[in-house]
């Protein structure tokens, strides 16, 4: 009996000492916090005295049992200031809050192609989880570096030809887009988009702060011209709370670099970024951060260029991917000297100011010409663009001054009637109706027509239905000379012979059934 009690003892023991050693392994130190107050999106949090800057935290609600998201912003000496990406009114002071030992980040991958998603990577289209997620991408990262960089030199056409002809865009560029409400910024952006659809450009279209209705719209247009096929849509409502819409851009971005860096193109349309730092000015009030100009803190300069810098055309080395932005800024009653504007301007690399008069006028895109600039996309032209519409921005600036002038004078000689004329159809000319981008080719053949003087006999209120005859006479008989102009890139002698026989033939044709047209009237 003595041997058998002895012999349980140790076995007891043994697994005792197994259990605390196992029990050692599996022992865990936890840092929990808890908040102290909650107001307006922004919690503060005591107790996480190691949380890093930008990192996820995550708040369980003692009266839900749910767990949300927060982003710790401010690093406090006794407390922490964190956004809450998310419900908010239904946490509490004294609600428990983990580290995750995670900076924000979000899914990404091939699977996001065609979906509408908020700021976390959420699918807000009703068509299920994302599928064919790859990884996932710090929201906020450094931007690469000048070594790993490439100049631009490749165009990225938005098939528009008042921007396409005299403000180009090349592939890894920052163009702003810039104007006051109602004056067509979102649909210069929506017509780039379209237009690649047969090019291998991947787009993401950030609606920040729009109303559902206007994103909606967006998502239905890109749809009905199958560019959905190739486009994230990121959306931020205006009622969605003020730390998914500072973070929407971000985000975005993230989606757009995860293809950059397989060697892919991209474009990122930001809808809009005067939204984002509105966004940015309310938590920053609410967090206590010292208000500046207009009530922006002080780094909202930076909340802007760490966003835009991360716009590049990675060297042959890293692959050749690209990033092109394109960021919209509204103005207020054509302000661009207000802070917001002048910051982006600033970081840009040129911007397409839109001009209510214009458009009120029914001069639609309405690109301001005079102060509107690409400093780097006349590199990324193609030679035959540059050769046709090196003249088209002298001339129309020309004809604006003149424009003005001949209101007061009364007795004008030839060459500025001629001059005025001329600058009269190629007004007309670049005028573009939405969601029809074009070709090109197309754009060469029209542009070299009007700056040539072959349209100074064709009357100004015949200009549009000329050109979409010429579009259709140049398909049907000519197609050689547009795949030709296409494929080199370049106008050649050959091919500027060519062009010109079958625009005097179209004249032609075109005079004799007006003239039909006339005589039957």
């Amino acid at each position: 009996m003595a041997n058998d009690s002895q012999l349980r003892a140790s076995e007891i023991k043994d697994v005792l000492l197994n259990e605390i050693e196992r029990y050692e392994d599996e022992l865990q130190a936890e840092e929990i916090g808890e908040v102290l107050e909650v107001k307006d999106g922004i919690a503060r949090i005591y107790g996480l005295t190691k949380a890093m800057a930008s990192e996820m935290l995550e708040i369980t609600s003692s009266e839900t049992g749910d767990t949300v998201t927060a982003l710790a912003l401010n690093l406090e000496e006794d407390n922490i200031g964190a956004v809450i990406m998310g419900e908010w009114t239904r946490l509490h002071e004294g609600d428990q809050v983990r580290r995750t030992g995670r900076v924000l980040d979000i899914p990404v991958g091939a699977g996001y192609l065609g979906r509408v998603v908020d700021s976390l990577g959420a699918p807000q289209d009703g068509h299920g989880p994302i599928d064919g997620i790859e990884g996932s991408r710090q929201i906020d990262i450094v931007a690469p570096g000048i070594v790993k960089r490439q100049p631009v030199g490749e165009p990225m056409q938005t098939g528009i030809k008042a921007i396409d002809s005299m403000i180009p865009i090349g592939r890894g560029q920052r163009e702003l887009i810039i104007g006051d409400r109602g004056t067509g910024k979102t649909a210069v952006a929506v017509d780039a988009i379209i237009n690649q659809k047969e090019t291998d450009v991947i787009c993401i279209y950030c609606a920040i702060g729009q109303r559902a209705g206007k994103v909606r719209a967006v998502v239905e247009t890109l749809r009905e011209h199958g560019a959905m096929d190739y486009t994230i849509v990121v959306t931020a409502n205006a009622s969605d709370p003020a730390p998914m819409q500072y973070i929407a851009p971000y985000a975005a971005t993230a989606l757009a670099e995860h293809f950059m860096w397989q060697g892919k193109h991209t474009l990122v349309v930001y809808d809009d970024l005067s939204k984002q730092a509105q966004a940015y000015r309310q938590l920053s009030l609410v967090l206590r951060r010292p208000p500046g100009r207009e009530a922006y803190p002080g780094d909202v300069f930076y909340l802007h260029s760490r966003l835009l810098e991360r716009a590049s055309k990675l060297s042959d080395e890293q692959g050749g991917g690209s990033l092109t932005a394109l960021p919209i800024i509204e103005t207020q009653g054509g302000d661009v000297s207000a802070y917001i504007p002048t910051n982006v301007i600033s970081i840009t690399d040129g911007q397409i100011f839109l001009e209510p008069d214009l458009f009120n006028s029914g001069v639609r895109p309405a690109v301001n010409v005079g102060i509107s600039v690409s400093r780097v996309g006349g590199s990324a032209q193609i030679k035959a663009m540059k050769k046709v519409a090196g003249r088209l921005r002298l001339d129309l600036a020309q004809y604006r001054e003149l424009e003005a002038f001949a209101q007061f004078g009364s007795d004008l000689d030839a060459a500025t009637q001629r001059q005025l004329a001329r600058g009269a159809r190629t007004v007309e000319m670049l005028k573009q109706p939405q969601y029809q981008p074009m070709a090109v080719e197309n754009q060469v053949a029209v542009i070299y027509a009007v700056t040539n003087g072959y349209l100074d006999d064709v009357n100004v209120g015949h200009v549009r239905q000329w050109e979409l005859g010429f579009h259709q006479d140049m398909a049907a008989k000519h197609q050689h000379i547009l795949d030709g102009i296409r494929e080199g890139g370049q106008l050649t002698d050959e091919l500027t012979e060519q062009l010109v026989a079958a625009i005097e033939s179209f004249n032609e044709s075109f005079a004799a059934e007006h003239e039909a047209v006339g005589a039957s009237a």
